[in-house]
């Protein structure tokens, strides 16, 4: 069994979820954080809790800063990404890294967060995503199902 892990990268809208070889959901929260940083402790137990030896995949949305997002909070978003993406190449040397387009256009979803929001409630019922703020957590876990299609 494989299992497939994905990462919406982010500071206060980050998420992880979890999904095996089936598509059924085995985790998917949102990226534990300390004040400004990503509690990176925490980020690798939840990722290695959900793979529990078993075959994996992790895929992590290759996202850069936006235009008109200030120096500041630009930085800690990339510092983000940086924790991010270091604890997933410190759990496999073999991470997949996928623009947001390339999955989205895959999926069929927009960048309007409600489409992601409809399609991983469609794809995954069991999922508790009632809220637009869980918009993180439905593309961490469509981010995982890209992966099981194109791994």
């Amino acid at each position: 069994m494989t299992v497939y892990v994905g990462v919406d990268p982010g500071l206060r809208s980050g998420a992880v979820a979890a999904i095996d070889h089936n598509g059924e959901v085995i985790t998917y929260c949102d990226i534990p954080q300390i004040d400004d940083r990503i509690d990176v402790v925490v980020f690798r137990h939840i990722v290695q809790d959900a793979i529990r030896g078993q075959d994996f995949l992790i895929c992590v949305e290759h996202v850069g800063v936006m235009p008109g997002q200030g120096i500041s909070s630009s930085g800690r978003f990339m510092r983000a990404y940086g924790s991010i993406e270091t604890v997933c190449r410190m759990i496999s040397k073999d991470v997949m890294s996928v623009r947001p387009q390339v999955w989205k256009k895959a999926l069929g979803v927009t960048s309007d967060k409600n489409t992601s929001l409809a399609l991983a409630r469609e794809l995954f019922p069991e999922a508790v995503l009632d809220l637009k703020k869980h918009h993180g957590k439905a593309e961490a876990l469509l981010i995982a199902e890209y992966a099981r299609r194109h791994a």
